[in-house]
């Protein structure tokens, strides 16, 4: 007779059984996904091959360009899951379902070297046009009309004195001598005694102003061959920024109503900031440290720090069968170390 004990004893949980390989949906994005003589490589690609050893299944990858793409081949069925670098976004969540995260990112800004700007010529223009000297030489211009209407004041019924009695020219002249004297280049002075005593201080401004003015321009310039016009989200409105289409970084940049160039590929971002289409690219924190740290060496440097934080995952439809035996084994790699020294290999600092 059958032992009733065996009889009750539970069958061990298995992965879905798939009558041809696993369809994985992906898409060429350094470091994650690389091409290397026909074949794949890369974090993404290392994963994936560790998670499907785990759950014992096969698999076939499967090539798109853009997020757009892997994503509609998805949701047609045309594959059964996509990894490479896709973040975890609430909007994607209501029409696919996502693994545990893989990776921990966010957005971060790249911009051609100072090194390589062509002259300096540009920056003093856009020094001469900053919100910062144009308010100084808004603060400026209400001295010199306060400071023209007193020597007019004092000056008018002077009988030796420099500015007519009329306001009509005389306040014309009394402002040309103000603006004259806050420059420290006047040739005259007040006959007056409040004249004088007001062009005594008006000299001492004068002399303040320029001091103050020179070495705030120096400043400003020598941070900019330092470290360009852009360090931060706050320099990105009014420039052109580079992205691919589809991304969480458009959208992002949309958000900030800042000017987005979109493209199809990274590479075609990288393309249009060497050559000046584009003044940033704005693209996921780990792709870009890992070009400008091998392509991109001494052409790129990254500015600021993380504008979002994001997390990448594997995306799969809504219900997917497969999204437990992933998670399982996702847990089963951090813990006996796969993922650890899968992350050391393609992100270490000292090898990148």
């Amino acid at each position: 007779m059958t032992s009733p004990g065996l009889a009750q004893k539970p069958e061990p949980q298995q992965s879905p059984k798939l009558q041809q390989p696993l369809l994985v949906a992906t898409r060429v994005i350094p470091p994650f996904v690389i091409p290397n003589k026909g074949e794949l490589s890369g974090f993404s690609i290392d994963l994936w091959r560790s998670i499907a050893k785990q759950i014992g299944v096969e698999s076939k990858f499967i090539e798109y360009s853009t997020v757009p793409e892997l994503l509609s081949a998805i949701k047609d069925s045309k594959a059964n899951l996509g990894i490479s670098a896709i973040s975890i976004t609430a909007e994607r969540q209501q029409n696919f379902d996502f693994s545990l995260p893989i990776f921990a990112g966010g957005l971060q800004i790249m911009v051609r070297n100072a090194e390589t700007n062509d002259s300096a010529f540009p920056n003093i223009l856009q020094l001469f046009f900053s919100t910062s000297l144009l308010q100084v030489i808004g603060v400026a211009l209400v001295l010199i009309v306060v400071a023209a209407h007193i020597i007019w004041l004092s000056e008018r019924h002077h009988k030796d004195g420099m500015i007519p009695k009329s306001y009509f020219p005389g306040i014309f002249k009394a402002c040309w001598w103000a603006a004259a004297t806050l420059a420290t280049q006047a040739d005259e002075m007040p006959k007056g005694v409040l004249g004088r005593l007001v062009g005594i201080v008006w000299m001492f401004i004068g002399v303040l102003f320029a001091a103050y003015f020179t070495a705030s321009a120096t400043t400003s310039l020598t941070v900019q061959q330092l470290q360009g016009d852009i360090r931060s989200i706050d320099d990105l409105p009014g420039k052109v920024v580079a992205t691919t289409a589809g991304s969480t970084a458009a959208t992002y940049l949309r958000e900030h109503k800042i000017s987005v160039l979109e493209v199809s590929k990274i590479e075609q971002a990288y393309n249009a900031l060497q050559t000046k289409k584009a003044d940033a690219v704005v693209f996921d924190a780990p792709v870009l440290l890992f070009y400008t740290a091998n392509e991109g060496k001494g052409k790129v440097q990254i500015v600021g720090s993380i504008l979002r934080e994001e997390s990448y995952g594997i995306i799969l439809p809504n219900n997917s069968p497969y999204r437990k035996p992933i998670n399982q084994a996702l847990l089963n790699l951090k813990e006996n170390g796969t993922y650890q020294s899968l992350y050391d290999k393609w992100f270490d600092a000292e090898k990148s």
